[in-house]
């Protein structure tokens, strides 16, 4: 999105007018007036249509991704083996999971966009919009999380049964919904569009980066033999070869040695239990299993290290720490040996199969006595270092593209809470 048209959008704010709450904050300069409010039943139909024509293609709810085929989504289809009486949803038709998951509280409301149709069970509430809304408009309404208040005036309380919301047809139908004239509509939808396309092509490009490495270490890490030629950690020769740097004077470093994990890295436990950390703020992090948990004023680890969660949810996931940090219990820090470099011993372990390794059938966990028995492929630290260098740029590609995904979903979610009421 150009800078002029975010000036254009930023500098048009059109101050509510104090007599009418149906006037959004932030407007194109071209449009005047107050919106209108209508039940939804008024500008939508339900869908009840059946599938008689057998359609295979059964769509379940995401919250990230919208009506997506439970093949594409599950790798596998999980509905009933006859779908005949699902409900048949074209493109651009609407469904409504009435069960609450994170982000959407009252249940999600999404657009089918990915396909031509496609079948859902008929625990969705399922509809389409007349000629008097339009549909990319009306998809970005529900993002802004508008239709919660309305629904929770009607869901029953306590009516939470195994996360489903208790709400009938006629107080769905009946919840309000605020919209401009068609052509206001269509100018919004249309500036979200282009927001949207900028998010699926960074994604686009942080796949494609994410991929790229996972092939470098692919061969980076391959163990195969060595035939010494004119290798370089950019070119992909026509046999499936070890990728080797070379040094500063463009001779090939010694041949990698093979040795157990354990033998160039040790397990340390300066980890912290949960209830001895205080409710007070600092400079220095504290890791847990989801990444970064809080910031506290010390620190146990004075270097960077490696952290891996042992057990529970995610067990095997990696994080490479800085120092001056700490990690809770439910992680288990890896140092590297003398002639180690910890860049590069966070890129072999994250090649690494820790499936292989986890063990309980209750709660899942790993052990360093039996995973440090793997063996693994070491070249000098020399090139050790080359390689670290080499993936860590790959990895900023990564982070500062993650960034970008990141604030422009921020700079959105604003604009959504602004123009739409």
């Amino acid at each position: 999105m150009s800078t002029h048209t975010k000036n254009k959008i930023l500098s048009s704010s059109n101050p509510k007018n104090p007599n009418s709450d149906n006037v959004p904050a932030l407007r194109f300069p071209e449009f005047k007036g107050e919106w209108e409010r209508k039940k939804l039943g008024e500008v939508a139909e339900r869908i009840i249509t059946k599938n008689k024509e057998n359609i295979t293609n059964v769509l379940t709810i995401s919250a990230q991704f919208g009506l997506i085929s439970q093949l594409e989504f599950f790798n596998k289809s999980v509905s009933a083996k006859d779908v005949s009486g699902y409900y048949l949803l074209n493109k651009n038709d609407f469904a409504y999971n009435k069960s609450y998951s994170n982000g959407y509280p009252m249940g999600a409301i999404k657009r089918l966009t990915r396909y031509e149709n496609g079948v859902v069970s008929t625990l969705y509430i399922c509809f389409r919009f007349s000629d008097k809304i339009d549909s990319c408009f009306a998809e970005q309404y529900f993002e802004t999380g508008n239709q919660n208040i309305e629904i929770e005036k009607v869901a029953q309380e306590g009516a939470r049964n195994h996360g489903l919301l208790n709400i009938g047809l006629t107080d769905f139908f009946g919840i309000n919904l605020n919209h401009p004239t068609l052509p206001e509509q269509k100018r919004i939808a249309s500036f979200f569009t282009v927001i949207d396309k900028k998010v699926a092509e960074l994604k686009q490009k942080k796949n494609l980066l994410e991929q790229y490495k996972k092939g470098v270490m692919q061969k980076l890490f391959s163990q195969e033999t060595e035939e010494r030629g004119s290798r370089t950690p950019l070119k992909n020769n026509k046999k499936s070869e070890q990728l080797r740097f070379k040094d500063e004077n463009g001779k090939e470093f010694p041949k990698w040695q093979k040795k157990k994990l354990g033998e160039i890295a040790f397990k340390n436990s300066s980890n912290i239990s949960a209830n001895k950390i205080e409710d007070n703020f600092g400079d220095y992090i504290i890791y847990g299993a989801s990444g970064v948990l809080k910031k506290v004023d010390f620190y146990r680890e004075e270097n960077d290290y490696i952290s891996i969660i042992k057990d529970g949810a995610g067990v095997g996931r990696l994080f490479y720490c800085k120092g001056k940090s700490s990690v809770l219990g439910t992680m288990e820090i890896i140092k590297p040996k003398e002639k180690i470099n910890t860049h590069f011993l966070f890129s072999l372990l994250s090649n690494i199969d820790f499936v292989k390794y986890i063990s309980g059938s209750t709660i899942p966990h790993i052990y360093f006595k039996d995973y440090s028995l793997e063996v693994c492929g070491i070249p000098c630290l020399e090139e050790q270092i080359k390689i670290a260098n080499f993936l860590s740029a790959i990895d900023e590609k990564i982070n500062r593209t993650e960034n970008q995904i990141q604030q422009t979903q921020e700079w959105k979610k604003g604009l959504l809470q602004k123009m739409f009421i």
